[in-house]
């Protein structure tokens, strides 16, 4: 045995037992040690109290010690002949009780094994030998009781994985593949690949239904996918996207090894040296995770999400599968009228690669806190970022009631307007939004609502926000055909000969008027959009994914307000909160290094079009030229005629806004202000009388 062991003379042994069978393995291997170097053999085993030693039953237990050490010393006999001895001790911590025991019988390597440790009263299965070498002053040995007879341990070191250290993937293809046809074919789903596109809707509802079953008999991944895809009306009809909001994952917790196995990967330490205590009982176990709350060494109570062990395997898989599906019959013209299979593949790869990283969660977390830094009714829990990694996220634990729970009072009512607020802020502004804010993830503690869960946010582009702006603003001036207007323009439909904008533009106002009739508490401005979105996609305008995320995150947290305060009208938070804003754009805009900015780009590009203009007329030598003949007005006089109007108009506006910039100013002189307001006026009556002239 060349190891470390043989460096150092062994003259006694300790293990430690339960008399359980799997300990028994443990022992027949300790005994093969102090066999080996001739040395001497303690068994010990811990007795855990139940009763107070003073009291009748206490008094009993103290009794039954004394007829287990006989037991024990027999089987010491037995196995190590007078070389055995056996140790019985009735103590509240295991652990401890076994190390003092090495100590006082001065031993030179302590033997444990990793199952069988009876009177464990914390959680994992590796507390008691992890607790035991990390205090033990002699050489400790964990033994793997499942395998231990006929195994020999070659150093005493415990082994961990690096953090870093990811399973290696080779996935069994052929037979997963083999299995989710199976499912398919008893589903009766192979006629959805095959077959032209169906008209009928209820057919296409029980198509529906037979893709959800066929997805929870394949198990959480699929089921997970499954949930991914019920937020994308999209990429499928609206009949698949009801059934699918229904998918289950019925997944089993993972074990406590599953649980130890992974910590100490990413922790890289005993789990002991972090946690004082932990939950056996998950909060919730899902596909990816499960979560447990536990307490700090510190004292902090936490709630730590834990990935299964197989996580990243299973899903690496089958989107392995997915995307050979997807390139060899995705683009079947039938398939493709049910299912767009590479947007499908490519939404579905992102979200759940982007899950399967905890610190992206954590990083969503704290950028959340920013965003929600203007609102003292509103928090997100603290991040532990020393113990958390990519696959162990570890977080101040909200010790709260669910929101309708919240007692009533002010707090409350200010929750609830802050709560409605802060998500048009988050999309309209932030471009950044909490995906998933159903009652489950919004938690009322410390007079406030914390937000929970962040693996799905949203974000919404630059473009995309100011669209959004103008179509709440639309909304709240019930204005549908600006609305109609701005939904072209965000889904580029502007320029379609085909688009039947009469029919569209009626839909749309009549799901305006439905909405702005109803009660004030059933006004929600988030069904309507969502409404507006089964609109646009009925007539072949979809709008963009980021929005259909958004417009249902908003649904959501309507009915979490309506919830808290019934009263609340969401159109005039909405108003008021946009009202603010525009307020604050306007000042921003007016600031002396946003206006020179401004006025910069604005002569620059005002440059660009005069010099393309010339360039179109034949003024400036090269370039094409645009030659038409009219035989009314020629096109010289109509370019001039314009061309005049259009730089009165904007050398009056530009006058204006330097008179009342100049007017507020404390370092210009009076006569500026009122000099530039003549100017104003005198090139409005000029523009005025050329258009009441006509030519």
């Amino acid at each position: 045995m060349k190891n470390s062991l043989e460096s150092s003379v062994i003259r006694r042994v300790m293990v430690g037992t339960d008399r359980s069978e799997t300990a028994d393995r443990t022992v027949q291997w300790a005994a093969e040690l102090a066999d080996r170097y001739d040395a001497e053999l303690f068994m010990i085993q811990v007795i855990v109290p139940k009763y107070p030693s003073a009291t009748e039953f206490g008094e009993s237990e103290q009794t039954s010690v004394v007829a287990a050490n006989n037991d024990l010393a027999h089987f010491a006999q037995q196995i190590a002949g007078d070389r055995g001895h056996a140790l019985v001790v009735m103590d509240a911590d295991p652990a401890l009780a076994i190390v003092r025991a090495a100590e006082q019988k001065a031993v030179d390597v302590l033997v444990v094994g990793n199952l069988g440790m009876a009177g464990r009263k914390e959680f994992l299965l590796g507390n008691i030998p992890n607790r035991i070498s990390h205090n033990a002053h002699c050489t400790v040995i964990i033994v793997n009781a499942a395998h231990a007879i006929g195994e020999r341990v070659s150093s005493p070191e415990r082994a961990y994985l690096s953090k870093d250290e990811a399973p290696s993937f080779e996935p069994r293809l052929a037979a997963r593949a083999a299995h989710i046809a199976a499912v398919m074919a008893k589903h009766g789903l192979t006629e959805l690949f095959g077959q032209s596109g169906e008209p009928d809707i209820s057919i296409r509802r029980q198509q529906a239904r037979r893709l959800r079953g066929a997805l929870e008999e394949l198990g959480p991944i699929f089921s997970k996918l499954g949930q991914v895809l019920s937020t994308r009306p999209d990429l499928l009809p609206a009949e698949y996207i009801e059934e699918l909001v229904l998918l289950q994952s019925r997944v089993p917790p993972m074990s406590e090894s599953e649980v130890v196995q992974v910590s100490e990967q990413e922790l890289g330490v005993p789990w002991e040296d972090v946690f004082k205590s932990f939950d056996p009982k998950p909060l919730a176990a899902g596909t990816i995770a499960q979560v447990h709350r536990a307490v700090l060494e510190t004292g902090d109570r936490v709630v730590v999400k834990v990935q299964r062990p197989t996580a990243r395997a299973d899903i690496e898989q089958d989107l392995a599968l997915l995307k050979i599906f997807a390139e060899k019959v995705g683009k079947r013209p039938a398939l493709n009228q049910v299912i767009n299979m590479e947007d499908v593949f490519k939404h579905l790869s992102t979200s759940l690669h982007r899950e399967l990283d905890f610190r992206q969660e954590a990083d969503n977390i704290e950028r959340m806190r920013t965003v929600l830094a203007g609102y003292d009714r509103l928090a997100v829990p603290g991040v532990h970022w020393d113990l958390s990694t990519s696959r162990l996220l570890v977080m101040e634990e909200i010790q709260g009631i669910p929101i309708k729970q919240a007692p009533a009072g002010s707090e409350r009512i200010q929750a609830a307007r802050q709560l409605l607020e802060s998500y048009y802020k988050q999309i309209i502004v932030d471009g950044f939004f909490h995906a998933d804010p159903h009652p489950g993830n919004l938690m009322w503690w410390k007079n406030s609502i914390y937000f929970l869960d962040f693996g799905m946010v949203g974000a919404v582009e630059a473009d995309l926000r100011e669209h959004l702006l103008l179509m709440l603003m639309a909304l709240w001036r019930e204005d549908a055909g600006f609305l109609t207007d701005v939904t072209l323009m965000m889904t580029n439909t502007v320029n379609n000969s085909d688009f039947d904008m009469a029919r569209f533009q009626s839909e749309i106002g009549e799901v305006m008027a439905k909405y702005r009739a109803a009660s004030l508490a059933e006004m929600q401005i988030g069904p309507l959009l969502q409404e507006m979105s089964t609109v646009s996609l009925r007539n072949g305008v979809p709008l963009p994914a980021s929005l259909t995320l958004a417009t249902k995150a908003l649904a959501q947290v309507q009915l979490a307000t309506a919830e808290l305060d019934p009263t609340l009208d969401p159109y005039e938070v909405a108003g008021k909160y946009l009202t603010r804003l525009m307020i604050k754009r306007v000042g921003t805009a007016l600031n002396p290094k946003t206006l020179m900015y401004e006025s910069q780009k604005l002569k620059v590009r005002t440059a660009r079009m005069i010099e393309a203009l010339e360039n179109l007329v034949g003024v400036r030598p090269g370039g094409p030229k645009l030659v038409v003949n009219f035989k009314a007005n020629s096109l010289e006089d109509i370019v001039r005629h314009t061309g005049r109007r259009l730089a009165l108009g904007l050398t009056a506006a530009a006058s204006v806004l330097a008179s009342g910039l100049t007017t507020t100013s404390t370092v210009v002189a009076e006569w500026v202000p009122v000099t530039f307001g003549a100017v104003a006026g005198l090139l409005i009556l000029g523009l005025i009388i050329d258009l009441l002239r006509g030519h």
